[in-house]
């Protein structure tokens, strides 16, 4: 399901996706979702880097959560760099916790056990991903990487956001804006 562009000039709800040419190793080829993006800075989950270690059951696990195995799976993935041992929830809004951010009317991120528990028991969102740590930018930060030309932004899909196919996230994130990836400059222009 497609969205609309975001209001008040920030970003919030929409995916950032990284220039051919980003020079930081950490987000090569990423697709982000934005989660909040104010003047004090941002924060986002990294969609398209999933891990295998630890599984979900090992996850559930560590964490005291049952039952074990669980009655339903969901993927993990690699939110980005910061507080990369603390675990937070993507997911549809037809399920929200005490705690939940509601990203827009579509999507909530959720970092309390109420949602693994959820989901363990064979409920919860819809559609869901677990991203191990986040992507965040101080104050002025993501703003200034836009400039410069790091990033792209568009509205996010549910395929993109959810599916398996985190291989090809970024390239169908480029054909959201009709942009061939092999014709992109790194290179910022001015008129």
């Amino acid at each position: 399901m497609a969205r609309s562009q975001p209001s008040e000039g920030y970003l919030t709800g929409q995916l950032l996706i990284a220039m051919p040419a980003m020079s930081d190793p950490r987000f090569t080829q990423s697709v982000i979702l934005l989660c909040a993006h104010t003047d004090e800075g941002a924060m986002g989950i990294v969609v398209n880097r999933p891990i295998q270690r630890p599984s979900f059951d090992d996850l559930l696990r560590q964490l005291d959560v049952n039952p074990i195995p669980p009655a339903r799976r969901i993927r993990l993935c690699s939110g980005g760099p910061m507080e990369n041992a603390r675990g937070f929830v993507l997911h549809t809004t037809d399920w929200a916790g005490d705690g939940s951010l509601h990203v827009d009317e579509h999507l909530a991120l959720t970092a309390s056990l109420d949602v693994l528990k959820a989901i363990a028991e064979g409920g919860g969102p819809r559609e869901c991903i677990l991203a191990l740590g986040y992507a965040g930018w101080g104050p002025g930060q993501l703003d200034q990487e836009i400039h410069q030309n790091a990033w792209l932004n568009a509205p996010p899909d549910d395929c993109i956001l959810f599916d398996g196919a985190t291989e090809t996230k970024w390239r169908r994130a480029l054909g959201k804006l009709r942009v061939d990836p092999l014709l992109l400059s790194g290179n910022a222009g001015h008129a």
